[in-house]
């Protein structure tokens, strides 16, 4: 059932899972998904934050894979992205591309488990992107290359992609963001990916 206001009614509501792809713990990126995924849960969706830093891996190594297999804290990683409809991710640029912490979680989670589809964890999830970098451009030269990368795994990415520049004093005490149409821009990417998982899930 829709309601006036645009939400829907659903047995199971939407999840989406929201983290940075930062592991510093006073990251700004860390600081503008928890602003994003406020947005996201005022559109109607269930949003579980996940601190990366609180679930570390080793970087990937096939031969780790092979003689050990998928670590406590990959299984957990995969059973939480599964568990999730949607992906919120507010990625930090470094060297003008992909953080090494983002990508690694990534190549672990992708990796194929007997039992499961290959990519399963991704294949079909709807993401959002942003970013937050102390240059000028807010990380608008790292996110097509993560766009790119979570396409080709077979994730749908909504088209609008916000980076927040000079991130060291864009945010308010209370992590809001100083600039307004900043703030409403990545509400937006937020509330699309909530909005189009529950077309999605509505057609179900």
């Amino acid at each position: 059932m829709t309601h006036n206001d645009g939400t829907n009614d659903m047995t199971t509501p939407v999840r989406i899972l929201a983290f940075a792809g930062s592991l510093r713990r006073d990251s700004f990126n860390k600081k503008l998904v928890k602003l994003a995924m406020r947005s996201a849960e005022r559109a109607g969706a269930e949003v579980t934050y996940l601190d990366l830093k609180d679930y570390p891996v080793p970087v990937y190594d096939g031969d780790i894979e092979a003689e050990h297999g998928f670590s406590d804290n990959v299984m957990t990683l995969k059973e939480m992205f599964r568990a999730h409809h949607g992906l919120l991710i507010s990625a930090p640029e470094y060297n003008s591309s992909v953080s090494g912490a983002l990508k690694n979680v990534i190549d672990w989670v992708s990796r194929p488990e007997k039992g499961h589809a290959p990519l399963d964890c991704f294949d079909g999830k709807v993401a959002g992107l942003i970013s937050a970098a102390a240059g000028g451009l807010g990380g608008m030269r790292m996110l097509p290359m993560l766009r790119g990368i979570l396409q080709n795994i077979k994730v749908i990415v909504v088209p609008a992609m916000i980076g927040i520049p000079a991130a060291h004093e864009a945010f308010n005490d209370d992590g809001t963001l100083k600039d307004a149409k900043k703030q409403a821009a990545v509400e937006a990417v937020a509330a699309d990916v909530a909005g189009l998982l529950m077309k999605i899930h509505a057609a179900d």
